[in-house]
């Protein structure tokens, strides 16, 4: 296997579990729970990974400076935010699911940008070493992709095994890849 194929397939491991996470932890909440949710999910998960790669690229070293200094509080801020929606939602006695459909518009966005920050980041360093982005873009892309279908699936069995303490346990996880941004941005 060529070495820039074996890199752009480890660095797109490396972005793609936060998506597996946060698609185990959303999937916990038996909302996305038909193919067509899972995949538009999934998707959006891969095209946020691959397009903000490629987006940070283009930015090159002119904004890493302004990136790098809230980026972190940003992604916490969103998963936090879903999070403890599903925290709130699992604790509550009555059985509704999301107040926001973790597949559709807002929140769907919301859960793209947060996981694909750190992609981001990856390609500007990528424009600051020089290295062609176009194929790695798609790499992460489809890695992101695919992990995400596994964990949507993953976690949708366990919400249905486990039920409503599967999704606490799903908010819980979402906060605490947060705050594991947030650490390893500030350390």
């Amino acid at each position: 296997m060529d070495s820039t194929v074996f890199t752009a397939f480890l660095i797109a491991i490396g972005l793609a579990m936060d998506c597996f996470a946060v698609s185990i932890g959303v999937g916990t909440g038996q909302q996305v729970n038909d193919r067509r949710s899972r995949l538009r999910l999934a998707f959006h998960f891969g095209l946020f990974q691959g397009g903000m790669t490629l987006i940070g690229w283009l930015a090159g070293s002119t904004i890493a400076d302004y990136i790098s200094s809230f980026d972190h509080w940003l992604a916490l801020a969103l998963l936090g935010y879903v999070g403890f929606s599903m925290i709130r939602n699992g604790i509550s006695n009555n059985h509704q699911k999301f107040e926001l459909n973790p597949s559709k518009g807002r929140m769907m966005v919301v859960l793209s940008v947060a996981t694909s920050i750190d992609a981001m980041a990856v390609g500007l360093s990528m424009a600051m070493i020089q290295t062609p982005v176009i194929f790695a873009s798609i790499v992460i892309g489809i890695v992101s992709f695919t992990l995400s279908i596994f964990g949507l699936t993953m976690g949708n069995k366990l919400g249905r095994i486990i039920g409503k303490r599967m999704e606490i346990a799903g908010g819980v996880i979402l906060v605490l890849i947060g705050i594991r941004i947030v650490v390893t941005h500030v350390l």
